[in-house]
């Protein structure tokens, strides 16, 4: 006979402690209203505290169980006062979501443009902002919080489909995606074979998501239609349409759940199908 209570069990996340950094970008904001719909507290980063506090409104968060905090993930000293706020106010996080990250059409390369003539600045910039603030540096600080703690944890990278496969144009950003998987597999093994299955680290792979850094290289801003790439890729995606924010929430719940407490060092992607489509 079915145990009414064993799939609420294996998901529950109950008053998990959740701090998504990036909580106010497309996708951040519905990671995190995900969690908290879950029953989890739930903490938002944002570099302008104003636009953290009207996301945070917007998605419902209310104290004690929801909270924003004004946070420069490039800033060691920024994301150390929110782990002092966090760890004073809640003893600490469960669940660490890294979806800070970007593009920069400076270093991207336009159908007319080359690749050697790219800004290295440009670059730095986009590497900085996707692997050392978007994974390296949130996790030395929080994740050191989290390794000190007794209790179950886990670490969520967003990654890309530009990890997975040589997309054309996003040079940078493809670069630093990667970068972040690399980091996520390592992360793993390193705090498995020293905390066992208390501390997971995955990735989730967004497939092709409207948002406000890739809108530009989709959609044509004068016509509102597809731009010659965004053709491209609804018709290399199976399901032939983007991906809808909400439809991250499910993979990182599993991942942040015990249903998901022999899996670590993955990347799961959500994707439409894209990285299993050949082409043909």
């Amino acid at each position: 006979m079915p145990d009414p209570c064993f799939l609420n069990h294996l998901f529950k996340l109950d008053d998990k402690r959740v701090l998504v950094m990036g909580g106010t970008g497309v996708l951040g904001r519905t990671i995190a209203a995900g969690f908290y719909s879950a029953g989890c507290r739930v903490a938002i980063t944002s570099t302008r505290s104003e636009k953290g506090e009207q996301v945070g409104r917007e998605i419902g968060l209310v104290a004690p169980r929801g909270m924003s905090l004004e946070v420069n993930a490039l800033d060691r000293a920024s994301l150390e006062k929110a782990r002092d706020t966090l760890r004073r106010d809640w003893g600490g996080i469960d669940v660490l979501v890294n979806a800070v990250g970007g593009n920069d059409p400076r270093a991207t390369v336009s159908p007319t443009g080359s690749f050697f003539s790219l800004d290295a600045k440009a670059i730095a910039d986009v590497w900085q902002l996707n692997f050392l603030g978007g994974a390296l540096l949130p996790i030395q600080v929080f994740g050191e919080m989290m390794q000190q703690q007794d209790n179950d944890v886990s670490i969520i990278n967003i990654s890309s489909m530009a990890a997975l496969g040589a997309l054309t144009r996003v040079v940078a950003y493809s670069a630093a995606k990667a970068a972040v998987d690399n980091l996520t597999r390592w992360l793993a093994v390193e705090l498995a074979r020293k905390h066992g299955r208390r501390f997971r680290v995955n990735a989730v792979a967004p497939g092709f998501f409207l948002t406000e850094q890739n809108r530009f290289l989709l959609v044509d801003e004068a016509s509102g239609n597809l731009t010659e790439r965004g053709q491209s890729v609804i018709a290399h995606t199976p399901v032939r349409e983007f991906g809808k924010p909400e439809e991250l929430q499910g993979a990182c719940l599993w991942l942040a759940s015990d249903a998901a407490r022999f899996v670590t060092g993955v990347t799961i992607p959500v994707d439409g199908g894209f990285s299993a489509f050949g082409g043909v």
